[in-house]
Parts: C-alpha cells; sequence; structure tokens
C-alpha cells in the first residue's frame, strides 16, 4: 500500500507559512499569561481580576468566531490570514496608549483587539490545514502544526520574563510599564511585516472534499452532525482548562516553591511549554499507531493524575507534575479540532468558526480558578480542571464517531 504523505509537494511552501501561524497566535497567548502576574503588580488587581486578561483574550475567540468563518467563506483562506494578521498588529500597537493611561481597561480592549486577530487566524489556518492533503491525515498534519504553536508558547514567557518581569529596559518593572510598551511595538511590526510576506505568496487551489449534489449546505445541515456538536463541547472545556493552567502557572510557582521570583518562575513556565512541544512531536509520531481519539483519552487521563497531584503541593513533585501537565494536555486542542471536522467536507469552514467558538472556555475558567484561589488556595484551584478532563474524555471515548458516507444527516 502506497504511504500517504503528511501534505502534497505543490502545498509545502503554503504549508510551511500557515504552520508558522500556529507559533505567532501561541506567542501572543503564553504571553497574556505573563502579563497576568505583572498587572497583578503593578496595577494592583486581584487574583479573580487577573483572570480577566484571559476573558478578553479567549471572550475575542466567541465573537470573533462566526464573523470569521463568514470572511474565510466569502474572501478565502488568504485574505482571512491576511484580515487576522492585521487585527493581531492593530491590537499589539494599541499596547502603546494603554501602558502610557497605565489603565488595566485599556489594556483588556487592545488584548480584545489583539486576540480578535488571534480568533481569525486559527478560524482560518485550522481548516486550511486540513485542507492541504488527504482527509486520512487531518488529524496528524493538524498536531504537525500545532507542534509550532507549542514552540510559540516556549518563547512567550521567555520573552515575558526577560523584557517584562526583568529589568532588561528598566531597573525597576514592579512598578513599570514601560518594557510593555517596547516589546508590544517590536510584536506589531513584526507581524505587519509577516502579513505583507504572506500577501506575495501565491496560494495553489485547494482540491477540498464536496457533498455529492455540489449544493451549498446550511448551518442547520452542519448541527445534524453530533461528533461536530460535542467537538465543540471538548474544546470548550479543553481552553477552559488551559488557560486557568496557564493563568496561575506563576502564582503557584512563587506560593509553594520557596525563594522562587517571579522571573524564574517565567522561564518555568517556558520549560512547561517546552514539555508540550515534546507531547505534540511525540504524539504526531504514535498516532501512526494508535488512533487519535484513543491518545487523547489516555492523555486525558494522565492530566487528571497530575492535577491531583498538583493540588497537594507537595514541593518539587506537585511543581514537577505541574510542568508535566503541559505534556500530557499537549495533542488536545488539535486533536478534538481534527476529530470535530472529520467527513464535514464541504461544511469545515462553517465548523472550524464554532469549534474556535469554543475557545470561550478559556475566558470563563481562570475568573473561575481565581475566585477559589482567593477564597482557599492557589492549590485547590488546581482542582478544578478534572472536571475539563473528564469532559473531554468522554467525546474521546464515545462522543468522537462520525456517521461515514453521510453527507446531510446523522
Amino acid at each position: 500500500m502506497e504511504k500517504i504523505p503528511l501534505t502534497d509537494r505543490k502545498y509545502v511552501p503554503t504549508f510551511i507559512f500557515v504552520t508558522s501561524l500556529f507559533m505567532m497566535w501561541g506567542i501572543a497567548i503564553s504571553m497574556g499569561d505573563v502579563l497576568n502576574r505583572h498587572f497583578q503588580k503593578v496595577l494592583n488587581v486581584s487574583l479573580a481580576q487577573s483572570g480577566l486578561v484571559q476573558f478578553s483574550i479567549f471572550g475575542a475567540y466567541f465573537v470573533m468566531g462566526i464573523p470569521a468563518g463568514l470572511f474565510m467563506k466569502k474572501y478565502g483562506y488568504k485574505k482571512g490570514v491576511l484580515a487576522g494578521l492585521i487585527l493581531y498588529a492593530v491590537g499589539a500597537f494599541l499596547f502603546v496608549p494603554a501602558a502610557g493611561a497605565e489603565s488595566f481597561g485599556f489594556f483588556r480592549i487592545a488584548l480584545f483587539i489583539l486576540a480578535c486577530g488571534l480568533a481569525t487566524l486559527e478560524a482560518v489556518a485550522h481548516p486550511f490545514t486540513a485542507a492541504l492533503g488527504d482527509e486520512s491525515k487531518s488529524e496528524q498534519r493538524l498536531n504537525f502544526s500545532q507542534t509550532f504553536n507549542a514552540l510559540g508558547t516556549i518563547i512567550g514567557p521567555l520573552l515575558g520574563g526577560f523584557f517584562i518581569l526583568g529589568d532588561v529596559l528598566t531597573g525597576n518593572t514592579q512598578t513599570d510599564l514601560f518594557s510593555v510598551k517596547i516589546l508590544y511595538s517590536a510584536i506589531g511590526a513584526t507581524v505587519f511585516i509577516i502579513a505583507a510576506s504572506f500577501w506575495a505568496i501565491k496560494v495553489p487551489p485547494l482540491q477540498e472534499s464536496r457533498n455529492s449534489t455540489g449544493a451549498q449546505r446550511t448551518y442547520k445541515e452542519l448541527f445534524q452532525y453530533k461528533h461536530f456538536k460535542w467537538a465543540i463541547v471538548a474544546q470548550f472545556f479543553n481552553v477552559a482548562t488551559q488557560g486557568g493552567t496557564w493563568a496561575f502557572f506563576i502564582n503557584y510557582a512563587v506560593t509553594y516553591m520557596p525563594g522562587m521570583s517571579d522571573q524564574q518562575a517565567s522561564y518555568y513556565f517556558s520549560l512547561s511549554m517546552f514539555m508540550m512541544l515534546m507531547g505534540r512531536i511525540i504524539g504526531t509520531y504514535l498516532m501512526n499507531f494508535i488512533a487519535p481519539n484513543k491518545l487523547l483519552a489516555l492523555f486525558c487521563l494522565g492530566s487528571i493524575t497530575m492535577c491531583i497531584i498538583i493540588s497537594q503541593h507537595l514541593g518539587w513533585l506537585s511543581f514537577a507534575c505541574l510542568i508535566g501537565l503541559q505534556f500530557t494536555f499537549s495533542i488536545m486542542f488539535p486533536t478534538i479540532f481534527g476529530l470535530g471536522m472529520k467527513n464535514l467536507n464541504d461544511l469545515r469552514e462553517k465548523a472550524s468558526s464554532f469549534i474556535v467558538m469554543g475557545v470561550v472556555g478559556g475566558a470563563v475558567f481562570p475568573p473561575l480558578m481565581g475566585y477559589v484561589a482567593d477564597k482557599y488556595s492557589v492549590a485547590t484551584a488546581y482542582l478544578l480542571p478534572i472536571i475539563c478532563y473528564f469532559m473531554i474524555f468522554l467525546f474521546a471515548i464515545k462522543f468522537y464517531k462520525p456517521v461515514e458516507n453521510k453527507l446531510g444527516q446523522q
């Protein structure tokens, strides 16, 4: 039997560029978790209030999910990518007046606009990646691209720890926002350059699967697919636990690891993102031998075990599990996405919008974990993600199944 390639040769340049976008939003999202800690100290916000950083970021995904999908459907993948990059850059540049005003509300507006760009990129990049080759390799292709997202999440905390929580640009960042202003200006300029580069790339025609009649199908028909609806639910809980875990990583480190500074904790956060990178590399390889849904279920069980140990704050053992937790939830986002779009053919773009909207879980959960951390402890707050992993486990073992050879109903 002829081995199916990850992507066709003609798509390789486009696949490389689109994969690089996964890294770009990984940097932005993980930088938000450094900002979370910095705003607690500089702007004197509580743990629960600082969770609103994630609310601003992931709330944008809920708002932009459908508009991004409609824009992509009308203007195509390439213009969808360009729109996302422009919003990303504009949001980054708005950090300059926000820092000048020293306003937590203004920062949240800037983050929201930036995240509207991220949401647009995600809504476009996932079906774009899925369409760049044989559908049987879609989950593996998405996990490969998400590996570079994990690389971005390593770079984000390193940049934040070095420039924002360190003293590189100023002598005292504990009461200073100048470093935030400079760093996000540089990010905005870089993203604009990337947008200009992608504008010059020629995207070959995509050979996507279509339904047998050739007629344009509706959202009503999309929601007849139960595995798609459960993918939205699973993605909601997946990003909920991801957002909460990341938001309070630094707080956990400085609370339970004696003598650890914010800057040191941010570097350990980056190390944990390296574990996510390794998880996606290994997970992509294991999918050659283990069905994606079964691997997803195994990783869920690993995550539940990790959270139980983390909640007991047993010194380095618990902290090592907090770092290792990124490995066990590494494959969840792309695998849920790939399973949710199975057999949807011409409904992929519509489906992508709704699965991206499921990312709003990351807006809901961090303030909830912050409330538990304020009332009880940061360690206790890490029991809450177990609920999320159980729901993802249900999707992986039962509700992931698409109906074969049915294009319009289920």
